[in-house]
C-alpha cells in the first residue's frame, strides 16, 4: 500500500499533460490539478517518506513536519489562486512552467536531504525563467538571461557546499548546519542569493517586473519564500542574518519609494518584507521563528494580491509607469478595492494579515533587547505604507485623470483577487488558524492597545506627511542605480574594456613573436636554407685545393706522432 504520494508528482504530471489539452479541457485541468494538490496536502501526516539509497547516500524525498507544512499549505493555496487568475491566458508553455515551478518549490520544502534539495532547487530555476521569457519582449529575454546566470551561480555554490558537507560529515541530512567551515558559508551564500539578501538581490527587481502578468504572481510567492524556509531549517540563530534582514527592510523600502514602474515598486517590497523573515531567522528565538513563518504565509497572500492588482492594471491599460496612470478607480473599482486590501495588509494595519505576523517579529526583537533592530523594523512600515498604500494607490487609481478609460478586469482575475483579499482580511481578524500551523506553540496576542496605537500613529503620520509633500513624491522617469549596475552598466563596460585590452595585448604579443621568428628564420635560411652558404655548390678547383690541404694536415700529424 502506498503511504505517501509526493505533491510535486501531481504537478509535474499536470505540467506534462497540459500541451495535450485544448480549450475548456485545459482550463479545467488548471483548476483540477491545484485542487488535487491541496486535497493531498490535507492528508499528509508527519514523518519521513520516500527514503532510498543512491551511491551509498541516504536520500529522503519527503519530510513532513510543522515547519515544512507552513510553506506547503501556503504554496498550495497560492497555486490555486494563481491558476484562477491565469484562466484567461491561452499559453500552455506558461501554465506548464508555473505548475512545474510550484512542483519544484514543494519538492524543495519537503526535501529531507541536501542532495534532493539541490535537485529541486535547480528545477525551480529552469521552470521559473520561462515565466519571464514568455513576456516575449527583448527586455524580458535579457532579464531572464541575467536571472538564469545569477541563479546558476547560486546552484553551483549550493552543490559545492553540499559536496564539501558530505565529505566532512558523511551525511546529507538537511537539518541545522553547524557554524564554520566552507560548506556552512557556501550553502548559506546560495540560500541568501535566492532570498535576495543585499547585495545579492538585484536579480529580483530586474526580472520580476519583466515577467508575464500571471507569471509574476508565482515568482513573487515561491523562490524567496523557499529560501526563507531553508534558512529557517538550516541557519536559525545566525546573528549575521538578523542584521542583514534588518538592512533589507529599509533597503527595499528606499528603492521602492524611488521607483516609477508599479511592479518594480512591488518587487523592491518583496526584498523589504523578506527582510523581516530573514531578521527573525537570525534572532532565532521561538517568537522570532514563529513570526518568520507567519510572515512568510501572510506575505505570499498579500504580495500575490498586490501583483494581481498591478497586473490587472497593466493588462487593461498596457501601462505600468505611475507617470502614465491615474484616475483608474472610476473604471476599475473592484481592482482598486482588492488592491487596497493588499496595501493595508503589507503596511501592517490592524485587522489585516500583515499586522498579526509582522508585529510578532518586531516584538520578538523588543523582548530580546535588540534595540537597534527593533527601531529598524519599526521604521520600515512607514516607507511601505508611503510607497504601496499611498504613492502607488494615489498615482495609479486616484489623483489626476490620465485620460485612460479601461474596462474592469476579467471575472476570473477579480475572483482570484477576491479570494486573496478575503484571506488577508480573515487572517487579520482571526489569526488563530495561522498560529496553529506554526512550528512552535504561539504565546502572542497582536491585539493589545499598545501595539495598535503604535502602528496606527506611525501609519497615520506617514499619511499626513505624504499629502503634505504630495508634489515631491510622485513617480519620475529616471533610472535608479542598484547593485545590478555592476553587471549591467559599469561592470559591463569594464568587462568589455578588459576583453578589448586582452584582445589588443594578444594581438601585440603575437605580432612581436612573429617579428622575432621572422628575423631568426631569415638568419637560418641565410645559413642553412636552399640559398645559404652551406648549401651552395663549390667549384671543382676549390674542392681539390681544400682536399689537398686536408691530406697534408693528416700527413704532418701522422709524422709528428
Amino acid at each position: 500500500m502506498i503511504d505517501f504520494i509526493h505533491p510535486s508528482l501531481i504537478l509535474f504530471l499536470g505540467a506534462a499533460l497540459l500541451p495535450l489539452l485544448k480549450g475548456s479541457a485545459r482550463k479545467t485541468a488548471l483548476l483540477v490539478v491545484p485542487a488535487l494538490v491541496l486535497a493531498l496536502i490535507a492528508t499528509l501526516e508527519p514523518g519521513e517518506f520516500g527514503q532510498f539509497e543512491f551511491l551509498d547516500m541516504a536520500l529522503t524525498l519527503g519530510r513532513v513536519d510543522a515547519l515544512s507544512m507552513v510553506f506547503v499549505w501556503v504554496f498550495g493555496i497560492i497555486l490555486l489562486i494563481g491558476m484562477i487568475y491565469a484562466l484567461h491566458v491561452d499559453d500552455w508553455i506558461q501554465h506548464s512552467a508555473a505548475l512545474g515551478y510550484a512542483g519544484a518549490a514543494l519538492g524543495a520544502v519537503l526535501a529531507g536531504d541536501l542532495l534532493t534539495l539541490y535537485v529541486f532547487w535547480e528545477l525551480m530555476v529552469i521552470t521559473s525563467v520561462w515565466l519571464i521569457w514568455r513576456r516575449g519582449s527583448g527586455v524580458s529575454y535579457q532579464a531572464g538571461m541575467r536571472y538564469l546566470v545569477i541563479h546558476a551561480i547560486g546552484g553551483v555554490l549550493l552543490l559545492a557546499g553540499v559536496i564539501i558537507y558530505y565529505q566532512t560529515t558523511g551525511s546529507l541530512a538537511f537539518d541545522q548546519i553547524e557554524v564554520g567551515g566552507p560548506a556552512f558559508w557556501l550553502i548559506l551564500l546560495a540560500f541568501m542569493i535566492n532570498a535576495a539578501v543585499p547585495p545579492l538581490h538585484a536579480w529580483l527587481a530586474d526580472a520580476y517586473p519583466e515577467a508575464t502578468i500571471t507569471g509574476a504572481i508565482f515568482l513573487s510567492a515561491l523562490t524567496t519564500k523557499t529560501a526563507v524556509y531553508t534558512l529557517m531549517r538550516g541557519y536559525p540563530g545566525v546573528e549575521l542574518l538578523m542584521w542583514l534582514g534588518a538592512i533589507m527592510t529599509l533597503y527595499g523600502v528606499i528603492y521602492a519609494v524611488l521607483a516609477n514602474d508599479i511592479r518594480r515598486i512591488l518587487a523592491y517590497h518583496i526584498i523589504s518584507q523578506v527582510g523581516y523573515m530573514v531578521c527573525g531567522v537570525g534572532m532565532g528565538t521561538v517568537m522570532a521563528l514563529n513570526g518568520a513563518g507567519a510572515h512568510a504565509f501572510t506575505h505570499i497572500l498579500y504580495k500575490a494580491l498586490l501583483f494581481m492588482g498591478a497586473g490587472a492594471v497593466i493588462y487593461m491599460t498596457g501601462k505600468s509607469r505611475l507617470t502614465d496612470l491615474g484616475g483608474l478607480y472610476r473604471h476599475m473599482p473592484w481592482t482598486f478595492l482588492f488592491y487596497m486590501v493588499g496595501a493595508l495588509s503589507i503596511s501592517g494595519f490592524p485587522l489585516f494579515s500583515g499586522f498579526v505576523s509582522k508585529t510578532m517579529i518586531t516584538e520578538a526583537a523588543s523582548l530580546d533587547y535588540r534595540a537597534i533592530i527593533f527601531l529598524m523594523l519599526l521604521m520600515a512600515p512607514a516607507g511601505t505604507f508611503l510607497s504601496i498604500g499611498l504613492k502607488l494607490a494615489w498615482f495609479t487609481f486616484l489623483g489626476r485623470d490620465s485620460g485612460l478609460r479601461p474596462r474592469e478586469a476579467p471575472a476570473n482575475m477579480l475572483l482570484a483577487m477576491g479570494i486573496a483579499a478575503f484571506l488577508c482580511f480573515a487572517i487579520g481578524v482571526y489569526p488563530a488558524p495561522l498560529y496553529a500551523l506554526l512550528p512552535n506553540p504561539v504565546d502572542y496576542n497582536a491585539y493589545n492597545i499598545g501595539l495598535i496605537l503604535k502602528e496606527l500613529q506611525l501609519l497615520l503620520f506617514t499619511g499626513l506627511a505624504f499629502f503634505l509633500l504630495l508634489r515631491f513624491v510622485g513617480g519620475k522617469n529616471a533610472i535608479t542605480l542598484d547593485t545590478d549596475w555592476i553587471y549591467r552598466g559599469g561592470g559591463k563596460r569594464a568587462t568589455l574594456a578588459v576583453r578589448n585590452a586582452v584582445v589588443s595585448g594578444n594581438r601585440w604579443i603575437r605580432k612581436a613573436i612573429m617579428i622575432v621568428l621572422r628575423s631568426r628564420a631569415q638568419g637560418i635560411r641565410s645559413r642553412y636554407g636552399r640559398d645559404g652558404k652551406l648549401a651552395r655548390s663549390w667549384p671543382t678547383g676549390s674542392m681539390a685545393m681544400w682536399t689537398a690541404i686536408l691530406l697534408a694536415s693528416l700527413l704532418l700529424f701522422g709524422i709528428r706522432t
